[in-house]
């Protein structure tokens, strides 16, 4: 058989390509998304950035409100001086406070915190009479089943059960609940 050599290697690339098995795949590509603080403030997150844990890329609005009240410098500084274990808990407060500061400019978390403090004062008040009330209505049960025993204790027997104990009767004991 006489095969162009160009024919020929084409078979040959073909079937040799077809035994060999498949080049590995690449190891994938591990692509760091800054944290939301380091896109806000377009710089690298470094890999131990004290911002990434706490304000995460897809949560921007969060270090926007608190970058806006306290200022990036300010945040790092304070989260760097404080232990980790208080760290998420230090950043939810600011974020907090920040959100308040934005609404009430002048007063911040306190005017929240006296708003709140005056409805308790408003809510134990109404809780107060509404005690006192119930107090009441138990006084008024107590002397209205005080009177309703000095009355059946004053009288006649016959009077408050006009009923005979007769076989015949006994559907009758129940007529005075039912009229």
């Amino acid at each position: 058989m006489d095969y162009p050599s160009d024919t020929m290697s084409s078979e040959i690339i073909l079937s040799h390509s077809s035994s060999s098995p498949p080049p590995p795949p690449l190891p994938p590509t591990v692509v760091m998304t800054p944290c939301a603080a380091c896109k806000i403030l377009r710089r690298r997150c470094a890999e131990k950035c004290v911002l990434a844990p706490y304000f995460p890329p897809n949560d921007p609005l969060k270090f926007t409100t608190a970058h806006r009240v306290f200022g990036a410098s300010n945040i790092i500084k304070f989260l760097q001086e404080l232990p980790e274990a208080q760290r998420a808990d230090a950043v939810s407060s600011m974020v907090y406070e920040a959100n308040a500061r934005l609404r009430d400019p002048v007063y911040g978390c306190a005017g929240a915190i006296c708003q709140l403090q005056k409805q308790i004062s408003e809510l134990q008040a109404q809780l107060a009479k509404a005690q006192a009330e119930v107090v009441n209505m138990q006084c008024q049960q107590t002397n209205l089943m005080t009177l309703l025993c000095m009355e059946m204790a004053q009288a006649p027997p016959q009077q408050l059960y006009p009923i005979s104990l007769d076989d015949n009767t006994q559907g009758s004991l129940w007529d005075p609940l039912w009229t």
